[in-house]
């Protein structure tokens, strides 16, 4: 990630406003270029560009420069609008490339919120903040709320709250409402103090272009070292009427659970209570963002937010247990599944795609803490990026937890494709099968540990001399 470039001054220069005159302009230009490229490349002809600027396509990504699409990514899905919020994202500083780094989400009064957040110890500004401003509020009236990527804005101590408390008084101030009605997020590099000068010499421009279609952009602008952008829409009914889900993440690295989001923002516009948001997003958090690793890592700043605008005029549902929520619930499970899974699609250096099952074991827990144990493991996974199905990494993976195993029934299989069987390698394996499977970009691992009934089940990805290069030079 970009070190963060000295801060501008809030009146622009001749220069600077010649720049900003121009933007439309040279966006036209770069569009057009791209468009060109493209053409040609249909056509079987060398895109020129390319040849000039080896690196052109990945420095106009939204992410960091240089970086090369993962080749598990997803496409955006078409995200229209939801009632009773918008949308405007601008560019405040804080990275030496031409990105935008700041998101206002602004939304109709009487908006409803939750949240869950990371349980690391040394939590960031924003997250101290959001947990503090839900608490008062009791999760109701929420207006808007801010994030900027490229600073993370955690341990900094008490210059780090101030800087945190004057963003959110900036914003109301702006938009007429209380401070505590602000929430905010941030990602980026820790131990750096947020310069909210930046964002608060952009808030004009941030609330002038507030739009409710904005979703794509908004996605894009949160990203740090994202490959691609993530989102997920989906419609649901509440007594015959219908609401619509929207959600946006980010995050490639240093995702684990507990939670594991990095952010995640999830807007509905149904009416529903902050009970019954709370109690949705800690069930679905548990089997969705809590099921997913990269590497082992919790961030810091970990955040997953769910707000109900109440624009679709739906029936006010106060009881998590209402059965007119049945569709409600399976749509947003989906959303966010659909985001957690696309975090590890975009696992810095990923070229697999993993699903780990455990079964067997002897209670929920037990299931969980050896599945991340496979999931979590260097060798494993190191294994898994060779193509190799080496199984004998799953047995060491699986006994390190001390958790109750079985030896002697113990299973593996990778696929459909048996490697072990009652504590030994299967009479029945092939190791060209295994080999030709573990070819495939998504992959599905299942052990039996033979001493219960319970299961859990953890999504992963490969480790590649990719994520080393992403994080050796992650500041730079």
């Amino acid at each position: 990630m970009a070190k963060s470039p000295k801060s501008p001054t809030s009146n622009p220069t001749p220069v600077q406003g010649l720049e900003r005159a121009l933007e439309p302009v040279t966006s036209a230009i770069k569009r057009a270029v791209q468009h060109g490229a493209e053409l040609a490349s249909s056509l079987g002809q060398p895109d020129a560009s390319k040849a000039e600027t080896p690196k052109a396509d990945a420095a106009a990504a939204p992410g960091k420069p240089g970086l090369a699409v993962s080749p598990l990514a997803v496409p955006l899905p078409d995200m229209p609008p939801v009632g009773g919020v918008q949308l405007a994202c601008d560019r405040a500083g804080f990275y030496k490339h031409e990105r935008k780094d700041v998101l206002l989400m602004q939304f109709a009064e009487g908006t409803t919120c939750a949240g869950v957040f990371t349980r690391h110890s040394i939590g960031s500004a924003p997250v101290d903040w959001c947990k503090k401003q839900l608490e008062a509020n009791e999760g109701n009236g929420v207006r808007a709320l801010i994030v900027n990527a490229g600073c993370a804005n955690a341990f900094t101590g008490k210059m780090g709250a101030d800087a945190a408390r004057r963003t959110a008084s900036s914003l109301a101030r702006r938009i007429d409402c209380r401070q505590r009605d602000i929430l905010l997020a941030s990602t980026g590099v820790i131990g750096v103090v947020l310069d909210d000068s930046k964002i608060a010499s952009r808030l004009y421009d941030l609330e002038k272009n507030l739009r409710a279609d904005a979703w794509h952009e908004a996605a894009q602008t949160i990203m740090t070292t994202d490959t691609f952008a993530k989102g997920a829409y989906q419609t649901a009914e509440i007594d015959g009427v219908p609401v619509r889900i929207a959600g946006i993440a980010k995050g490639s690295g240093m995702i684990a659970p507990d939670m594991a989001t990095m952010l995640a923002f999830i807007v509905t516009d149904a009416t529903l209570s902050p009970g019954v948001l709370q109690s949705l997003l800690a069930l679905f958090t548990r089997t969705t963002f809590n099921s997913v690793t990269v590497d082992g890592d919790t961030s810091t700043n970990d955040t997953c937010l769910l707000f109900a605008t109440g624009a679709a005029c739906a029936p006010r549902i106060a009881r998590a247990g209402d059965k007119r929520l049945a569709d409600f619930k399976d749509k947003l499970e989906k959303v966010m599944h659909s985001l957690a899974c696309q975090l590890i699609r975009d696992g810095e250096g990923a070229t697999k795609f993993v699903k780990v099952n455990v079964t067997g074991a002897a209670s929920p827990a037990s299931a969980r803490k050896i599945a991340k144990s496979i999931a979590e493991s260097p060798l494993v996974k190191t294994a898994i990026a060779g193509e190799d199905a080496n199984w004998g990494r799953i047995v060491m993976a699986v006994g390190k937890t001390e958790e109750p195993v079985d030896r002697d029934r113990l299973g593996i299989r990778f696929g459909d494709l048996v490697a072990a069987e009652h504590g030994a390698v299967s009479r029945t394996y092939d190791e060209a099968a295994m080999s030709a499977y573990m070819k495939n970009q998504e992959l599905e691992i299942s052990v039996d540990v033979g001493v219960g009934k319970a299961a859990a089940h953890v999504f992963t990805c490969d480790l590649t001399h990719g994520y080393i290069s992403i994080n050796g030079d992650y500041r730079s």
